[in-house]
């Protein structure tokens, strides 16, 4: 009989052992599965949240239905052309091929953002009159987007610095050798255009030698309704 109680005893013992065993394998086994859903789930979160958001023109903001993404930079120095973004399409850059020392301006209907013309003008040691050709056909409804790279104003004249400032410049009067200017205005514009930026080439301030710093604007333009 004491044989027999011992024998009861063990058996138990080994049952309850079997059962402490399995039950620690099982609850470690869905701990250690929850952890990885849970690390997994973290980990596409926090992708998620660091996912970079991609804006028209590399903007910092979205710009509502009703109005147009744009950014321009102006030349650095003689070294780095401008480049002018409009609806997250590169108008004018190095890249393209369609910029030149002096004004780099792009005309665009003020409805539908369509590239209407470009062009490049030397302003040391070129014509202004091919400025004005360029400038003067401009129907009402027609964007300006201008951007200096070394020098956009030795050859400028009263004519042509008109032409800008009715196209809503408040700085085209002041634009001198080798200053940096970014600017967007329009034909038919009633009030001066809040897109522009201007630095005057100061020997003691220059960021390069010679050339002020570089310029960036970027916004929102309201589309012209019809």
């Amino acid at each position: 009989m004491r044989w027999t109680g011992i024998i009861r005893i063990l058996v138990i013992v080994c049952t309850l052992l079997s059962t402490w065993y399995f039950s620690e394998k099982i609850f470690t086994r869905k701990w250690e599965t929850r952890s990885l859903m849970n690390y997994f789930e973290k980990e596409t979160k926090d992708h998620k949240s660091h996912k970079k958001i991609h804006r028209k023109c590399g903007n910092d903001r979205d710009c509502p239905e009703t109005y147009f993404a744009f950014k321009i930079i102006s030349g650095a120095a003689k070294v780095v052309g401008p480049s002018i973004c409009l609806e997250d399409k590169i108008l004018m850059s190095s890249v393209k091929n369609n910029i030149g020392r002096g004004l780099n301006m792009a005309l665009v209907n003020a409805s539908t953002a369509e590239l209407l013309k470009t062009g490049h003008f030397d302003m040391y040691s070129g014509d202004v009159k091919d400025v004005q050709n360029f400038l003067e056909p401009m129907k009402d409804g027609t964007l300006i987007f201008a951007a200096s790279f070394d020098d956009p104003a030795t050859k400028l004249d009263d004519k042509t610095r008109d032409l800008f400032g009715s196209y809503g410049s408040s700085h085209i009067k002041t634009l001198g050798f080798r200053d940096s200017w970014v600017f967007v205005g329009g034909k038919g514009l009633k009030n001066k255009s809040p897109f522009e930026e201007h630095i005057k080439n100061e020997k003691d301030k220059n960021k390069y030698d010679g050339w002020p710093e570089v310029l960036e604007i970027n916004g929102c333009i309201p589309k012209k309704m019809d």
